[in-house]
């Protein structure tokens, strides 16, 4: 799925589909959106980093200082959160 860049065209249900489509494609299962991705053991702090790069490329955010904190990345919906409050913030 491709999500347009246009500020505004990102809604949490269209977020979350293309978060939850790059799990999935990565990780080869399904994730249930509050499922805790690193307590599952399915994801590491290294694909941390991964997620990272994909959400700033994919939704045209920075993700930095207070924002790297693992619990943004734990589930689908925090990532969702994360990157609707980012979009938000932006001039």
């Amino acid at each position: 799925m491709t999500i347009s860049s246009k500020p505004g065209s990102h809604t949490a249900e269209t977020v979350a589909q293309e978060v939850q489509q790059f799990l999935e494609q990565r990780t080869k299962q399904t994730w249930d959106p509050d499922t805790d991705l690193f307590s599952s053991g399915a994801v590491s702090s290294m694909f941390a980093m991964e997620l990272v790069v994909h959400l700033e490329s994919t939704f045209d955010v920075v993700i930095t200082g207070p924002d790297l904190a693992l619990d943004n990345f734990r589930t689908v919906n925090a990532m969702t959160g994360m990157v609707l409050r980012l979009r938000e913030a932006q001039p």
